[in-house]
C-alpha cells in the first residue's frame, strides 16, 4: 500500500518520466510495510558488545576504542531505525495497528525501550570518550528518560491487549512475553550510571530508589511468566524451528537483575545509610550467585535445543539476534559478581560468554545487512 501523494509533473515532461518518481518514492515507502518493532533487537545486540566490553576486568589494547566504535555504529543503527519505523507508522498505520493486536508481534514493543536504554548507557560508558561529559550526560538523560517511560508503558500495555484482545492457546507461550516485562530491567541496571551526574541528596537517593522499584517490577513479573513459557515447552514440545532462539531470551531478566543488583551495591556507598549500603553489597551476591547458576542451567537447556533445531534445517531469522543482548546481560552480571565476590571463575565466566557475545553479533549483523540487501527480511511474512 502506498499512501504518498504524487506530485504534479513539471511542465515539458514525458507521460514516463511523471510516473518513475511516484514509483520511487512509493517503493520506498512499501519498503518498511513489514518493518516491525522486532528490528530494535538488532540495535539491542549491538550497543551491548560496546557496554559489555568496556567492562570487562581482562583489557588488551585497543579494546575500549572498538567498543566506542561499535556504540557508534549502535547510535546510527538506532538513529535509522527509528526513522523508519516512523515512516512505517505514517505511511502504514493499518499494519502497526495490526502489529499491537498481533499477540505475537506485540511484546517486540518492549525492544523499543531497551534499544533506547542501551545505546544511552552505551553513550556515558563508552560515547564519552568522544563527544564529552557533559554531551553524554545530556544524550543519555534523554535516552534514559524516553525508554523508561516506553517500557513502563509497555510493561502495562502489552499485558492488558493480551487479556483483553489477544487471544492466546495455552500452548503458544513464548519467552517473548519476556520482552515487555523485562525493559524496566533494563532501566534498573543502567539507571544509576547517572546518579553521580545527579545532585546530591535527594535526587540521587531517589534514582537508587527508583532502579530498585524498576527491578522488583520486573522480576516478579518475570516470575509470572516463566513458569508458564515452562510448562508450555514441558507439555507442547519444542518450539517451531525459526523460534528456538527466542529460549535464549529468558537469560535476559536473569542476568540484567544480576547486573542491576551489582549497580545497586556500586552506588549505594554514600547515597544511603550504611546499614543499607551494606544491604545492597550482601544483597547483590546472595541474590546473583544463584541466579548465575540457573542461567547456566537455562544457557545449556537454550543450546541443546537450538543444536538440534539446526540440525533439522533451521535457517536464519530476525529470532537469532536472542542470541545477542541477553547474553550480553550475563557477562555484566557476571563481571559484577566477579567484583563483589573477588572469585576470578566470575571473571572467566564473563570473558568466555563475551566471546560468544561477539560471535553471534558478527553472524547475525551478517546475515541481516544480507537479508535487507536481497529485500527477504523486509519482504511480507509467509
Amino acid at each position: 500500500m502506498v499512501t504518498t501523494a504524487h506530485p504534479a509533473a513539471p511542465a515539458g515532461a514525458s507521460p514516463a518520466a511523471s510516473a518513475s518518481a511516484p514509483t520511487a518514492t512509493g517503493t520506498r515507502v512499501l519498503a518498511v510495510r513489514h518493518l516491525g518493532p522486532n528490528w530494535y533487537a538488532s540495535v539491542m545486540g549491538t550497543a551491548v558488545v560496546a557496554n559489555a566490553g568496556a567492562t570487562l576486568p581482562y583489557g588488551f589494547p585497543g579494546l575500549r576504542t572498538g567498543c566506542t566504535v561499535v556504540w557508534a555504529l549502535s547510535s546510527v543503527m538506532l538513529a535509522v531505525l527509528l526513522t523508519a519505523r516512523a515512516v512505517h507508522w505514517i505511511h502504514h498505520r493499518d499494519q502497526a495497528r495490526a502489529h499491537l493486536l498481533d499477540a505475537t508481534v506485540a511484546p517486540f514493543y518492549g525492544c523499543l525501550s531497551m534499544a533506547l536504554l542501551a545505546v544511552g548507557g552505551g553513550t556515558l560508558i563508552v560515547g564519552e570518550d568522544w563527544i564529552g561529559t557533559g554531551a553524554a550526560v545530556a544524550i543519555d538523560t534523554v535516552l534514559f528518560t524516553a525508554g523508561t517511560a516506553i517500557g513502563l508503558a509497555a510493561a502495562v500495555a502489552i499485558p492488558y491487549l493480551m487479556v483483553v484482545r489477544h487471544r492466546i492457546a495455552a500452548d503458544h507461550a513464548s519467552p517473548v512475553w519476556l520482552l515487555p516485562v523485562v525493559a524496566p530491567m533494563v532501566s534498573a541496571a543502567v539507571g544509576p550510571l547517572l546518579i553521580p551526574h545527579l545532585p546530591a541528596g535527594q535526587a540521587q537517593q531517589t534514582m537508587l530508589y527508583a532502579c530498585f522499584a524498576m527491578f522488583g517490577l520486573s522480576l516478579l513479573a518475570t516470575l509470572v511468566m516463566l513458569p508458564l513459557i515452562f510448562a508450555r515447552l514441558v507439555t507442547a514440545g519444542p518450539l517451531p524451528l525459526a523460534l528456538t532462539p527466542t529460549l535464549f531470551l529468558v537469560l535476559g531478566p536473569l542476568g540484567q537483575s544480576t547486573t542491576a543488583t551489582n549497580k545497586f551495591a556500586d552506588f549505594a556507598p554514600g547515597i544511603v545509610p550504611a546499614a543499607l549500603d551494606r544491604g545492597f553489597l550482601a544483597f547483590a551476591v546472595l541474590y546473583g550467585v544463584p541466579v548465575m547458576g540457573f542461567a547456566l542451567m537455562w544457557l545449556a537447556l537454550a543450546g541443546a535445543m537450538v543444536v538440534r533445531a539446526r540440525r533439522r534445517g533451521m535457517g536464519f531469522a530476525m529470532t537469532w539476534w536472542a542470541f545477542t543482548f541477553p547474553v550480553g546481560t550475563c557477562v555484566t552480571g557476571a563481571k559484577g559478581l566477579g567484583e563483589h565476590t573477588g572469585l576470578a571463575v566470575f571473571d572467566w565466566l564473563a570473558a568466555a560468554l563475551f566471546a560468544f557475545l561477539v560471535t553471534a553479533v558478527a553472524v547475525a549483523l551478517t546475515h541481516t545487512l544480507r537479508g535487507i540487501v536481497s529485500g527477504r527480511l523486509l519482504a511480507a511474512p509467509r
